[in-house]
């Protein structure tokens, strides 16, 4: 790790991150990483005198087997140097060989960097949680992480390996006891729910569009956990076009009661930007403005429960001018203590940037501030509880799902 004395905040970067891209005309496209990174910068935000740098490492096969089978992994480096070769029948063949483990699928198309790139990711969220719980920083931002969907034996959703569930198992073989995860992507977190299910050391949080509408059609408030650890998985279920009032309302009813109840060691939280108004995957109807307002909340939990402790990750995120860059670039400064204001003006390097990126005759179109100038007031809970609105709904039924393990009342509280 670069520049860390006296430094409390790192980022996790490398232009290798590129490298992770499934196609051109994928979704999950890596301009969305340069950007941000190229943001950040332009603001100011990479400052080395406030900001730490963490070199992201490939993680080993024996770090990605704390959470993916050894089949699997293996699978993902057959299908990687499959997709390199030159031979025609192995690349028609590709999808029939692996579809079985989600590979070689639209969703999660194979080539030929598919392993290392994905270990990459992965390697730096382990090697900031490594940071974290070194006590060499408090709070580390990996927003290339945040792949949530990824399963045990399967890729998912644009995710090949888990790196939030990596590095919550990394601090849990180090002697953690209670790490909380909360997900505030569009969609469920159900690969880092499905890992951590029945094990009480982990809370899994995740608040998102209704799985009866959106992928992966999971993460309903009757979704608690395993036998062994109900009610540490918590789902709110919200409606589309919920909008900031509603999400940071379903939020607010939730998450602080059961963290301050839980008394994470380390809270981890997933920032996908996909809840965004103009992002083509989802329907949220959130702003850059709402999304900024749930990292300077989780940054409040991190000190209010968790000791200062945090690691944040992106996630989704399909709009890779006028949301991604914006809502990431508001991550990295709120977990360096040193926040963007709303007004902020966009650099117009950055605008040009850009447009040429994004192939734009000009930089006429591209975003010109750090804000949506939306209003994000919020009715908090306690005013009350309107059994005819269908966000209270989802969030009542999650309070009566969970909040009688934690000594909680669904009610009050």
């Amino acid at each position: 790790m670069e520049n860390t004395a006296e430094l409390r905040t790192a980022l996790v970067w490398d232009e290798a991150f590129l490298n992770y891209r499934f196609s051109d005309t994928h979704p999950m496209n890596p301009v969305r990483l340069k950007l941000t990174h190229r943001l950040a910068k332009s603001l100011g935000v990479l400052d080395p005198q406030v900001l730490a740098r963490i070199a992201p490492p490939v993680a080993t096969d024996a770090e990605l087997a704390t959470i993916h089978s050894i089949e699997y992994i293996a699978q993902v480096k057959a299908a990687s140097s499959d997709a390199s070769s030159q031979d025609a029948a192995t690349l028609a063949n590709i999808a029939d060989v692996y579809e079985a483990v989600g590979l070689g699928t639209e969703d999660c198309p194979v080539f030929a960097d598919l392993h290392d790139s994905s270990a990459r990711i992965a390697g730096g969220s382990l090697a900031a949680a490594k940071a974290i719980w070194a006590g060499e920083v408090d709070r580390a931002v990996n927003f290339a992480g945040g792949m949530h969907h990824a399963q045990r034996s399967a890729a998912s959703g644009f995710c090949i390996y888990n790196d939030a569930a990596i590095a919550i198992q990394y601090m849990l073989d180090q002697g953690a006891e209670r790490v909380a995860y909360v997900d505030v992507d569009a969609h469920h977190g159900d690969g880092v729910e499905q890992a951590f299910y029945n094990d009480p050391r982990v809370l899994t949080i995740s608040i998102h569009e209704t799985g009866l509408l959106l992928f992966p059609g999971t993460g309903f408030a009757k979704d608690i956990g395993g036998p062994q650890a109900e009610g540490y998985a918590v789902n709110v279920a919200v409606p589309a076009s919920v909008g900031d009032a509603g999400f940071l309302r379903a939020v607010h009813a939730v998450v602080p009661q059961l963290l301050r109840a839980y008394a994470p060691e380390v809270l981890v939280t997933q920032h996908g930007a996909d809840g965004h108004r103009h992002d083509p995957l989802a329907d949220l109807n959130l702003s850059v403005d709402g999304q900024r307002q749930l990292m300077l909340d989780a940054s409040d939990w991190s000190h209010d429960f968790a000791g200062g402790k945090w690691l944040a990750l992106g996630g989704g995120g399909y709009s890779p001018m006028k949301v991604v860059p914006r809502a990431w670039a508001h991550l990295i400064a709120i977990a360096a203590d040193t926040p963007i204001p709303l007004k902020t003006e966009i650099p117009e390097e950055w605008r040009q940037l850009a447009a040429t990126e994004l192939g734009l005759p000009d930089a006429s179109d591209v975003v010109k501030t750090m804000s949506d100038g939306a209003d994000v007031w919020w009715r908090s809970w306690e005013v009350g509880y309107d059994p005819a609105d269908s966000t209270d709904q989802s969030i009542m039924a999650t309070r009566k799902a969970v909040f009688p393990f934690h000594g909680l009342d669904p009610w009050f509280d």
